[in-house]
């Protein structure tokens, strides 16, 4: 195994990073925030043509044809400048696409994604917020030629402006929780759905979307009726790494400023930087980083051959959870009053610490799958 990018992934990098410093600065970033679409539909333009929609949908369906790493390389630069937007939420559904669609629905939304066309989000978690089949209840109902669905979906990530919505839903209730679960493609725009965007501490624009007597064609399943539980485990470990390298790219972005206000503030004339209990602090986030960085594109590596990866998608975001939160908490206190402005970059970082926390299963839920796979449960 080797974690060195290579050329092409070189070139993404500093790609992205070159486009991303000119196109979104820390003005934009707040002004998206406070927006109510909560994206910038010419910036969602520019980066299809970019061709990071579509980078890793199959060339026959209009993509790049990359890799999860080389995917795994473009997030950690969207993490770096916290850019806003839908780009996980619909890659996540892209990832579900790939997996179980048909042909037809591959060349129906993959092509149109890859062109900035449509936007998609999945809608999983409901009132009790847990990530396992036990906590799905929204049915759907078979009814002639289609399915209608009725129930409740929380915290569904830029719902408010997704052209489809994948919908996870109970069918049937079977001899386990996982048995009986089937994801439908639900077009936003069907009578019945109606959707509000909840205020959060990080201004990720999660809605909770409300199904009432929503008809979907049978046509839209997506996978097996009955049998979608590992889709929904598919998208939730690719998921996972997704987020997890946003979050590294982000814990770079922290720890770069934390050392660079460190030689510049003076404090007893000397930089704070010159006292040694900072100086280990700042040692230990750049070696929690690091770590980071491993689990990280380990994960992303086994993921892009093919490799079973659970144990080590778990692994890396029960890890990257807590290291984001906690750099991002002595990036705060390092650089003192100042970081907690909020005319300072540090708060944009420390508030999306706490929501990456919970995106695609929280620490716990995904220590549980370390012990599960370790053998212990």
């Amino acid at each position: 195994m080797d974690l060195r990018l290579t050329e092409t992934q070189e070139i993404l990098k500093q790609s992205a990073r070159d486009f991303l410093t000119t196109e979104c600065p820390k003005s934009l970033v707040r002004e998206l925030e406070q927006g109510e679409m909560g994206y910038a539909p010419e910036l969602w333009k520019k980066m299809a043509e970019l061709g990071w929609l579509g980078l890793i949908i199959p060339e026959e369906y209009d993509g790049m044809g990359y890799t999860f790493q080389d995917l795994a390389v473009l997030l950690e630069e969207i993490g770096r400048s916290i850019l806003p937007g839908p780009l996980l939420a619909t890659l996540t559904s892209v990832f579900a696409v790939l997996e179980a669609g048909t042909e037809e629905q591959k060349r129906e939304l993959l092509p149109k994604i890859a062109q900035g066309e449509l936007i998609l989000t999945t809608a999983l978690l409901e009132g009790e917020g847990i990530f396992d089949a036990s906590g799905i209840a929204v049915k759907a109902a078979p009814q002639g030629d289609d399915f209608t669905i009725d129930g409740t979906k929380l915290f569904v990530e830029m719902a408010h402006v997704a052209d489809y919505i994948l919908c996870v839903t109970r069918t049937n209730t079977g001899t386990s929780p996982e048995k009986g679960v089937t994801v439908l493609i639900v077009d936003s725009t069907t009578p019945g759905i109606s959707c509000e965007v909840i205020p959060t501490t990080a201004e990720d624009k999660l809605c909770e979307v409300r199904f009432e007597n929503v008809k979907v064609p049978k046509k839209n399943i997506l996978g097996k009726l009955d049998e979608g539980w590992p889709i929904v485990e598919t998208m939730l470990r690719k998921g996972a790494i997704a987020k997890c390298a946003e979050s590294i790219g982000a814990i770079q972005a922290c720890v770069d400023m934390t050392v660079a206000y460190s030689k510049e503030r003076v404090q007893y004339e000397r930089p704070i930087g010159a006292f040694q209990a900072l100086q280990h602090r700042m040692a230990d986030m750049w070696t929690a980083m690091g770590t980071s960085r491993y689990l990280v594109y380990e994960a992303a590596w086994m993921e892009s051959e093919g490799l079973p990866c659970a144990k080590e998608a778990s692994m890396a975001k029960a890890y990257v959870n807590e290291v984001y939160k906690n750099v991002a908490k002595w990036a705060v206190r390092l650089h003192g009053a100042i970081a907690t402005s909020a005319d300072h970059d540090i708060p944009l970082y420390y508030r999306r610490s706490k929501a990456a926390d919970t995106a695609y299963g929280g620490t716990d839920f995904h220590r549980e799958i370390v012990a599960q796979k370790i053998g212990l449960t």
